[in-house]
C-alpha cells in the first residue's frame, strides 16, 4: 500500500472529478476511451495521521478509474513494476470481469515510450503519479506527439529540491543529481536557477546561488511543458503540501488540439474549486 496525507485525498479528488467529467463529455463521441495509469501501485492508498497514531485505506486512482459510472472506459492500463503491487491489481481486476483491464509490470518510461494509439481511434487520460523523480523529459515528448492523452503529472518539487542545495556554483553539484535533472527537465535548463551571487568577494571567481527556490525549479519545468504542448499546457496548476511545504504540484495538459476548449476550462474549474 502506498503511504499519503491529506495532500493525497485533495490529488485523487481531482483525478476522480476530471475523470467523471471526462468522460461524460466524450460519451457521444466516436473515440474509443482509454485510461492509463503509469505508476498505478496497488490500487489503494493508506492514510494517515502527522503523529501516525491512524491510519484507513482508501481507493486509488486505478479504482477509481474502474468506479467511473456514467461513460466507463473502453480500456484500462495499469503500468506498475513491483511484482506483488501488480498482483494486488490483478486481483483487483477480478472483482471489475467486464472490464477492459491491462496490467503491465514493467517500467513506466519504456511503456509509455513505446505507445503507439491512433489518435483518430482513441482518446483517453492519462496519469504520471511517480514516487519521486522517475518522470524522464523523453518520456513527456512522447506523449505530446500521441495528441491524443490528457496527462495528470504529479511533478516532485520536494525531491527534486533536495538535490539543489541553496547555495552552490551549479557545476559542483553532484554528477548523477546533475544527470537526474537533466533527464527530468530534457537539457540542462535547470541550471537557470543559478544566478550570480551579488555578494561578491573582493578576490576570486564570481558566486553562484540559487535565485529562485520551489517556484523557480516549478516554472523552469512549466515553460519546457509549453514549449512541447504549445496551446495545450494548462499554467494553472495545483501545490500538493506537507508539514506546510511543498511536496507535489498537480499539473495538467490536454492531449488533441481540438479538445482544448473543453479540457482547458473543465481541468481549471476543478483544480480551482476542489
Amino acid at each position: 500500500m502506498e503511504l499519503g496525507g491529506a495532500w493525497t485525498i485533495e490529488k485523487l479528488e481531482v483525478i476522480k472529478n476530471y475523470l467523471d467529467a471526462y468522460t461524460t463529455a466524450l460519451k457521444r463521441q466516436r473515440f474509443s476511451l482509454i485510461y492509463i495509469d503509469a505508476f498505478a501501485g496497488d490500487g489503494t492508498v493508506t492514510l494517515e495521521t502527522p503523529d501516525r497514531e491512524f491510519r484507513r485505506v482508501v481507493d486509488g486512482s486505478a479504482r477509481l478509474a474502474l468506479e467511473v459510472k456514467d461513460k466507463q472506459f473502453d480500456r484500462l492500463v495499469f503500468v506498475e513494476q513491483d511484482g506483488e503491487r501488480c498482483q494486488e491489481l490483478r486481483e483487483l481486476r477480478g472483482d471489475y470481469s467486464n472490464r477492459r483491464v491491462e496490467i503491465v509490470q514493467t517500467d513506466a518510461n519504456a511503456f509509455l515510450q513505446g505507445l503507439d494509439l491512433d489518435r483518430y481511434a482513441w482518446r483517453g487520460v492519462l496519469f504520471l503519479d511517480p514516487f519521486a523523480t522517475q518522470v524522464k523529459w523523453v518520456t513527456i515528448e512522447k506523449i505530446a506527439s500521441l495528441k491524443a492523452l490528457d496527462m495528470w503529472l504529479l511533478f516532485p518539487l520536494s525531491a527534486i529540491a533536495r538535490m539543489l542545495p541553496t547555495t552552490r556554483m551549479p557545476d559542483d553539484i553532484d554528477p548523477a543529481w546533475a544527470k537526474r535533472l537533466t533527464l527530468i527537465y530534457g537539457d540542462e535548463s535547470w541550471r537557470g536557477l543559478y544566478q550570480e551571487s551579488p555578494q561578491q568577494e573582493l578576490f576570486g571567481p564570481p558566486r553562484e546561488e540559487r535565485a529562485a527556490g520551489v517556484d523557480g525549479l516549478l516554472q523552469i519545468y512549466k515553460k519546457n511543458l509549453e514549449r512541447v504542448f504549445g496551446d495545450r499546457f494548462l499554467d494553472r496548476s495545483r501545490t500538493l503540501m506537507a508539514n506546510n511545504s511543498p511536496l507535489f504540484e498537480l499539473i495538467f495538459c490536454v492531449g488533441n488540439p481540438n479538445g482544448i476548449d473543453r479540457a482547458k476550462p473543465i481541468a481549471k474549474h476543478i483544480l480551482n474549486h476542489i
